[in-house]
Order: C-alpha cells, then structure tokens, then sequence
C-alpha cells in the first residue's frame, strides 16, 4: 500500500494514538468542542498586485460579517470570530486596517504569519517586533500584557525551527526561543502533513523545549494536562492529523484542510472530532485554509464555512457538546485555563471585547 510521503515520521504516533482509542483510554467524553480556523491569509498570493488583493480582503469585508451573523451562536452566545494570520512581507495598512474592522466588530481576529530564509537572527527579529508594533499601534491588534505584546505564530512554507532539511525558509535552529521572547502565545503551524518538517508529536497540543543548536525541537514536547503549569518554551497547537477511507481504495491524508478542493463534510467533521487533541472532556480542533485565493475565497464564502459550523454544530449534539467557535486567541485562553484548572468558557468571555486591551491577569501564566 502507497502511503503520502514521509509517513515514516508520522504513522507511527498515529497508529499508537489509534490503538489507545481502540483499548478505550482515552473514554472520557467529550463535553466541549472548541473550534478554530487559522488562515494563512495572504491577498498578494502569486503575485498579485494590489488592486486585485484589496478585492481579496474586501470580499472577506463584504460578506464574512453576513456569514458570521447567520451561524448559530456557539455555547456562550458569541459569533464566530475567524482568525487572519497575516503575512508579515505582505503589510500594505489598508488592508490590514479592513481586517481590523471585523476584529472591532468581534468577528475576526489577526495574528502573525511570516515567510523567511536566512536572513539571520537579527533580521527576523526585527521584522517580527517591527510588525507586531505596526499592528498593535496602527490597527489596534494582538495583545498588550504589562506592556508586552502577545501573538499567535505561523510560518510560511512550515519551516518552522528550521525544520526542512536543506535549511531552506528558516535557517534559525533556536527560533523557537526566539518567538517565546517575542511574545509568541502559541504556534499554530502543525500539521504539515507529507513535509519532512511535520512533528513526530502529533494530536496533542504540548509544550515544545527548545534545543538552540539543533532544528525541529517541536518534534517532541511535554503534552498539556488539566491542572498542569507551563513544562516548556513553546505551547503547540496541532490540527487533526491521520488518515481518510471513505469511498477511497487507497488512504489520504486528513490534515484539516478546508479548499476548494476538499471541502467539510459529514463524515471529515466526525473524523475531527476524533483526531483532533483532547485534555479531558474538551477536544480541541484548529482547522486551516489559505482562504485569499479566488478559488477558496469563493468557496469558503458561499457555502463552506456555513456548511462548516452546521455540520460541527449537528456533530456535536450528537456527541451531547457545547460548541465554541473562537478565535486561535480564545483557543488558547480556554486550553491555559484549563492547564490552571479553572474554567474555560469564563476564560474566553473575558477576552469578547477588543483585544488590544490590557490584561494584567494573565501575567502570572507567560
């Protein structure tokens, strides 16, 4: 049997994680799905010049706001909130400022997304910090925690740590510790699927220790648990990552992909449910699309993302679940409050306003 390319690196957790579900240790059941959506949003993607991405982002402007207002409400009553992570090589104030129109209206989120290839330590940091000052002071984004400002994290082409083989789009084997300096919540970068960057730990949300001489420290990590502290330098939020049958003679990958191409179904929405992380009662599932590209863009805005949330809507009622549709930044609220053993649907109704407010609170936990 053919199976997609390096799954010598993932199959084996995987059929492990497949044979603990089978011998029933992980029977606790499921009591809160908390669902995201993070997009690696890029409007100048092939290219484009600027008249025809600013027809990207207002596509997203003109009809996500319609969308989000006819989904039915997750459990505390909220609309969903899509999250852009937006690319740092792509900032035109524009663009961005539309983006942070919905964010204001409580619908939209933004965070950072970056595509590098060794242009070494210092440069990365630059552009990181200058970015994550431009969003914050220009647009009114992220997060100010006693003056330090806070960001979710994907990278461009996977390369996470410098994690491709060639040292290609990265070239920083301690940039992990880099990004935990910078203000880096969490990064939402897994599941990379058939690249040689794709973590060995996979259907967990852990936290990575970071090895500075050495790429890929993500690999391996210490998995989150109700009740637990900070173990680590990075928090790792992975997508759902295995294997998909139906109507097929040969598997495919399920890496939590919405496209075009491939969008929510009954039966993927029920195998999210079951791959993706769990701590305890509560399943975690970040899903991921590149959702500028005409093709996506359309699909994702006509039926997809309403077909999406009725789907995981009916999946979870059938599981007896509360729903929450959040932001990658209320994601990670409810899993930190979670690991502090407090509540996490107060911990994300907190956060319901603008989020660029101060939030002292959370100091203790960074």
């Amino acid at each position: 049997m053919k199976l997609p390319r390096h799954a010598e690196i993932w199959l084996p957790p995987y059929l492990a994680n497949r044979a603990r579900k089978l011998l029933g240790s992980e029977s606790c059941p499921i009591r809160h799905v908390w669902l995201t959506i993070a997009d690696h949003f890029e409007p100048f993607w092939k290219r484009a010049n600027f008249d025809t991405a600013r027809q990207r982002v207002d596509a997203w402007r003109r009809r996500w706001p319609e969308i989000a207002a006819t989904a039915a409400p997750h459990h505390e009553g909220l609309q969903p909130r899509y999250t852009f992570f937006y690319p740092e090589e792509q900032y035109q104030p524009e663009l961005l400022e539309a983006l942070a129109e919905m964010t204001r209206a409580g619908i939209a989120d933004v965070e950072v997304h970056i595509h590098h290839d060794r242009e070494g330590r210092e440069e990365f940091i630059r552009r990181v910090s200058t970015f994550c000052q431009l969003l914050v002071e220009r647009h009114g984004l992220l997060r100010m925690v006693d003056g330090r400002t806070l960001f979710g994290f994907i990278h461009g082409n996977w390369a996470l740590d410098n994690s491709l083989p060639d040292g290609r789009w990265c070239g920083l084997n301690d940039e992990i510790t880099i990004l935990r300096d910078l203000g880096c919540y969490a990064d939402f970068t897994m599941p990379s699927g058939c690249s040689p960057s794709q973590a060995r730990t996979i259907n967990t949300i852990y936290w990575s220790t970071d090895d500075p001489f050495a790429p890929k420290s993500y690999d391996h990590g210490t998995s989150v648990r109700r009740g637990g502290r900070k173990n680590g330098d990075l928090l790792m939020i992975p997508g759902p990552l295995g294997l998909r049958w139906k109507g097929r003679i040969l598997p495919r990958m399920e890496t939590g992909e919405i496209a075009a191409y491939d969008l929510p179904s009954e039966y993927r929405v029920r195998l999210w449910f079951d791959l993706a992380p769990r701590i305890g009662e509560n399943v975690f599932i970040k899903l991921y699309t590149h959702g500028a590209p005409e093709a996506n863009l359309e699909a994702l805005l006509s039926n997809g993302l309403r077909d999406l949330f009725t789907l995981v809507h009916e999946e979870a009622q059938r599981c007896g679940a509360c729903v929450h549709f959040v932001s990658a930044w209320q994601m990670y609220r409810a899993i930190n409050a979670i690991s502090r053993d407090c509540d996490p649907c107060a911990a994300i109704l907190e956060q319901s306003t603008l989020p660029s407010q101060r939030l002292p609170a959370l100091t203790s936990q960074l």
